[in-house]
């Protein structure tokens, strides 16, 4: 059979969560730092598609697509690993010191890879800084400015809105994670993912890797945003924010839930 029972899938997971607390941090930078790049490149993939066809539906239907090559290559995606890791915890297969390890590692590998994106794509959008103007580069300028001087503006309030709002990304995008557990097979694993990724793009929640590149890639190309915008306003609540999401609403939920050995 193809389908995985969950119990067995959330056991399976928790073993998967002990070995990847362990890995080396040159192995963990280099599987952060990919994954960083590759959300990049979904990203603008997105925004480009939403651009052409004036349907942002039809880039969060496309968005899902590096998500997917990320899982099925076993890279580091702090999002992800955000679930994985404290259910490895709960079960004793890893313990606190490797956890924080393996999660502040893939943060620092996925902000490296989304700048090393947002650097690179800069130069192909504006053709090396001789176009300023198009209709994807005002795409992009808008949707990094939405992510950071809108919430600014609001004030506390804005605070409040873009921690919630990353929250509800990261119940999704935790649970996309969990997904590629639920198949055997790789059409089914892909499957499984691409639900839950699509469900949270096509809302605007906020996803801290995906900021680590579209929030500096709209920096580079003329958005007006500060280094403290970007972090004050999104990074670091965002950051935590998806911690929270995946913890509360994914991994205590699924650890409990499934115990059963049937």
């Amino acid at each position: 059979m193809d389908y995985v029972n969950p119990n067995e899938a959330v056991a399976t997971i928790a073993l998967a969560g002990g070995k990847k607390a362990n890995l080396s941090k040159k192995v963990i930078l280099i599987g952060a730092i990919l994954s960083g790049a590759l959300l990049g490149f979904a990203t603008t993939l997105a925004l480009t598609a939403s651009t052409q066809t004036g349907l942002d539906i039809v880039g969060a239907i496309l968005f899902p697509t590096s998500f997917v090559m990320i899982l099925l290559l076993n890279l580091e995606l702090v999002t992800g690993s955000f679930a994985i890791l404290p259910i490895a915890y709960f079960r004793k297969e890893t313990t606190l010191k490797p956890m924080i390890h393996n999660l502040s590692w893939a943060f620092i590998g996925n902000l490296i890879g989304g700048l090393l994106y947002a650097a690179l794509f800069s130069i192909s959008v504006t053709s090396f800084g001789t176009v300023t103007t198009s209709p994807l580069i005002e795409k992009i300028i808008l949707v990094a400015e939405n992510k950071t001087l809108f919430y600014q503006s609001i004030g506390a309030g804005g605070l409040v809105l873009v921690f919630v709002k990353a929250i509800l990304c990261n119940w999704m995008v935790a649970l996309g994670a969990i997904m590629s557990f639920m198949s055997k097979s790789t059409i089914g694993k892909i499957t499984a993912m691409w639900l839950p990724i699509l469900i949270f793009f096509a809302q605007g929640f906020e996803h801290a890797v995906v900021n680590m590149s579209i929030i500096p890639i709209g920096m580079l190309i003329g958005a007006d945003i500060g280094m403290a915008d970007w972090w004050l306003w999104n990074l670091i609540p965002v950051t935590i924010g998806n911690f929270i999401g995946a913890f509360l609403f994914v991994a205590l939920p699924l650890h409990y839930s499934k115990t059963d050995k049937i």
